[in-house]
């Protein structure tokens, strides 16, 4: 690997932003690299600033579920930038998206666009507080809803906890206002609801909790959620950013069969560039200003580029058997990569769920909560992340952090990744 261009952007980078990046994970400090300058990008590969060549495994985190620079994308893009990025009015891009959303979300009657998935959980949050009268909000420890004050929370000891403040700057006046329950715990969510059941607003979790792994939920558990909101008047929120047009149209609501009160959504609605959005029943929505009392606005919500570009990746994503191709990458995939470990008695586990992948080195993990898996096997995967992108493969830069799929993928590259990454793990 070449870096010279790269470490002296990032000298420059330490002396005026924090960290010398403009998001905590792109630092590469869990892992022990510096962090990648990208300058362009072509289906399933990118180029940084010193010619170096990568298979790309994170996607942008998950929105680049065509891959990379895919032409309608861009085209798209490049023909809305003409007439204008931004004008403070309604375009007919947001009602054609909206249209497509609603339409394949069966939960979302009315939706309202925002710039971000924190923004969106936060619009939500508010929602659901100012429709049920009502201040407490349950969320599980594992599952990230951005960085909204209410949700940087971290648990307390006991069965059911009230939140303590996980970020300098939040008042534990905010965090006092979260409950932070485990994981598929049936107890501690039906004790939660008998305690405080008439004081919460608003019940939340991720579709499938991926932020701190993949761990994967049972439907019994989805379900009782469900059932103990509606049964104690609070809303079921469905934290849908990653999993919303990622597991399939319906997301983790058609996955579980559930139906939320209110749906947040993100990334892959956005075709690459920022959006979130936030949806729900009508009765719910139309108090939400200018209709009714709960204030949200935005300056570039609903932004002709990004409504333009999510509205062609729907259009895609519904041409083709796009959800089969990404179950069959994620498949070939999974079993290669097992194959190819088991072969060099290397130590893997693999999580997934369609075209959503976690890697973990240690046999036989399956881990439903965080922090399940052990020290080692994070030690290994810093190990494994560095030695991959050496032999060209960038991988997700955090052992917690899960790895996505494209549809540029194909059963060709697929096998160039695994023959890449088989020889990092001969360095292990």
């Amino acid at each position: 690997m070449k870096l010279e261009n790269t470490e002296l952007y990032f000298d420059r980078a330490k002396k005026i932003m924090p960290g010398g990046v403009s998001s905590p994970v792109r630092s590469m400090n869990a892992t022990g690299g510096i962090p990648l300058y990208i300058k362009n990008s072509s289906g399933v590969t990118f180029n940084d600033i010193d010619d170096n060549t990568y298979y790309d495994l994170c996607m942008s985190f998950g929105p680049l579920i065509l891959g990379h620079s895919h032409p309608r994308i861009v085209d798209t893009i490049q023909k809305v930038a003409i007439d204008g990025t931004s004008f403070g009015t309604c375009t007919t891009y947001e009602v054609e998206l909206a249209e497509k959303i609603i339409e394949q979300h069966p939960s979302t009657d009315w939706i309202r666009f925002v710039n971000s998935g924190t923004e969106a959980v936060m619009s939500a949050i508010r929602l659901a507080r100012g429709y049920t009268s009502r201040d407490l909000i349950l969320k599980f420890a594992g599952c990230y809803h951005g960085h909204a004050d209410s949700m940087l929370v971290k648990s307390g000891s006991g069965l059911v906890t009230f939140g303590l403040s996980s970020s300098a700057g939040v008042p534990e006046d905010t965090s006092k206002n979260t409950i932070i329950l485990k994981l598929g715990d049936h107890e501690a969510l039906k004790k939660a609801f008998e305690i405080f059941g008439d004081r919460i607003a608003a019940i939340i979790i991720e579709g499938i909790p991926a932020n701190n792994g993949l761990l994967i939920q049972s439907s019994e558990f989805m379900h009782l959620i469900q059932t103990l909101a509606k049964k104690n008047g609070a809303l079921f929120i469905l934290d849908e950013v990653i999993t919303g047009f990622r597991i399939g149209s319906g997301g983790a609501a058609a996955y579980y069969n559930i139906q939320p009160d209110i749906v947040t959504f993100g990334k892959i609605i956005g075709g690459g560039l920022p959006v979130g959005a936030y949806g729900g029943r009508k009765e719910l929505m139309d108090t939400i200003a200018p209709l009714g009392p709960v204030y949200q606005a935005g300056t570039l919500s609903g932004n002709p580029l990004a409504m333009a570009a999510g509205n062609e990746v729907l259009s895609i994503l519904s041409e083709k058997n796009a959800y089969e191709i990404l179950e069959n990458n994620g498949a070939l995939f999974e079993n290669m990569m097992i194959e190819e470990f088991d072969k060099n008695s290397k130590p893997l586990s693999i999580r997934r769920v369609g075209s959503i992948i976690w890697i973990i080195m240690e046999e036989d993990a399956k881990p439903t909560q965080p922090n399940m898996i052990s020290d080692n096997a994070v030690i290994k995967y810093n190990q494994f992340h560095n030695l991959s992108l050496e032999n060209g493969v960038y991988l997700p830069p955090s052992a917690f952090e899960v790895a996505f799929l494209s549809l540029s993928h194909n059963e060709h590259s697929i096998s160039n990744i695994i023959d890449k990454m088989s020889k990092a793990g001969e360095g292990l």
